[in-house]
């Protein structure tokens, strides 16, 4: 999954598939769930003190939150095919990086956008200062970019290849 310009967001079938099962669970039996919650926390009495009614509500806005933001991002879907593995960086590939051409201080990262990061490896979105900087480099080659302070920094792009889930 990858972010564009324009608020077109490249999706793999599988991602796209991924998000619309959330959607869909989120419209559906999720918000079941959670107007039961409400409706069985408000028989309890007296809401200013209810904290079962408060915390259903936070649960529900933060559902809310979450159904309209996967909306907007499955409108404006354009589902394609995964990066090739051609060594040149590119949206959806896993990224080896040394910094300031130092080989032992590497890191690896998704350049992808931040909905489809995951806990299993770190995501950067192509639009951050370090994915802009090596997204279209290709393996071997030097990148800068500008560090939140103004300074720039620079990278040595030591593998990409497409991400694999």
């Amino acid at each position: 999954m990858t972010q564009t310009s324009e608020n077109v967001t490249w999706l793999t079938q599988e991602a796209y598939n991924q998000l619309k099962a959330e959607l869909e669970y989120l419209s559906g039996p999720a918000r079941t769930e959670i107007s039961a919650k409400i409706a069985a926390a408000r028989e309890e009495g007296d809401l200013r003190e209810n904290g079962g009614y408060h915390a259903a509500k936070e649960e529900q806005g933060k559902q809310e939150l979450r159904v309209r933001q996967l909306t907007q991002l499955l409108e404006n879907a354009k589902v394609g095919e995964a990066p090739e593995a051609d060594g040149v960086v590119a949206p959806g590939m896993v990224v080896t990086i040394a910094f300031d051409g130092d080989e032992d201080d590497t890191t690896t990262f998704l350049l992808a956008s931040r909905e489809y990061a995951s806990s299993d490896i770190e995501t950067y979105s192509p639009q951050s200062p370090l994915g802009s900087g090596v997204n279209g480099k290709k393996v071997g080659e030097d990148a800068e970019y500008e560090l939140p302070n103004g300074r720039s920094a620079s990278v040595k792009i030591l593998e990409a290849k497409p991400y694999s889930g």
